[in-house]
């Protein structure tokens, strides 16, 4: 048992790192007019070799694929800056996402408070 926690919580700080560092990539080092005001949300590892890292851009539909098209073009310079940067072996592959999870949570609460307006 003692093992498993330990490889969790260095994959743990592995994920956080690389949540930070290509955030920061992301915001400082890229110049692609077609990348929008965006954050990283969250990364999750696959396995050790490739990664999903979801992005939340603040604009419209048109804007949001545009910056992860941009992202998803500049992949091969951020795993060279993740390189440099954490001075690893190893980067995992990075597959960028849209996420969209606060869309849902306003649908959700909307839906939500349309169900207790009825209940009244």
């Amino acid at each position: 048992m003692p093992e498993q926690r330990g490889k969790q919580h260095h994959l743990g700080r592995i994920v956080e790192t690389l949540k930070e560092e290509i955030g920061a990539i992301i915001e400082g080092d890229l110049a692609d007019p077609r990348i929008a005001l965006c954050t990283v949300s969250e990364v999750v590892m696959v396995d050790n070799k490739s990664a999903r890292v979801f992005l939340q851009v603040v604009g419209d539909e048109r804007e949001s694929e545009e910056t992860v098209k941009a992202v998803n073009a500049a992949k091969g310079f951020i795993r060279h800056e993740l390189l440099e940067r954490l001075g690893k072996r190893h980067i995992p592959d990075l597959t960028f996402i849209l996420d969209r999870s606060q869309e849902y949570g306003g649908r959700i609460e909307e839906l939500l408070g349309r169900i207790k307006k009825r209940k009244k």
